[in-house]
């Protein structure tokens, strides 16, 4: 079964409470999305790193429920 946007951003929300979050489906199909996340959470934190922290909070869903997400993460601008 596939996530839709909403529940993404929401799971992602409950992890970073400060990020700003944005979702696009990519192909319409409720399976591959592209996400741009800016939270300060990311601070000091390698990309790898931040996008550790994107799949840890979609709690295991990657490569099940949701099955591709190109993520852009980062810290906001001071």
């Amino acid at each position: 079964m596939a996530m839709n946007a909403s529940d993404i951003e929401r799971l992602i929300k409950e992890a970073l409470p400060d990020a700003q979050v944005e979702i696009r489906d990519l192909a319409g199909d409720g399976d591959h999305y592209a996400a741009n996340v800016v939270s300060t959470s990311f601070k000091g934190k390698s990309r790898v790193q931040q996008h550790q922290m994107i799949y840890a909070a979609l709690k295991g869903r990657m490569g099940g429920e949701l099955h591709a997400l190109a993520l852009q993460t980062s810290a906001p601008e001071d």
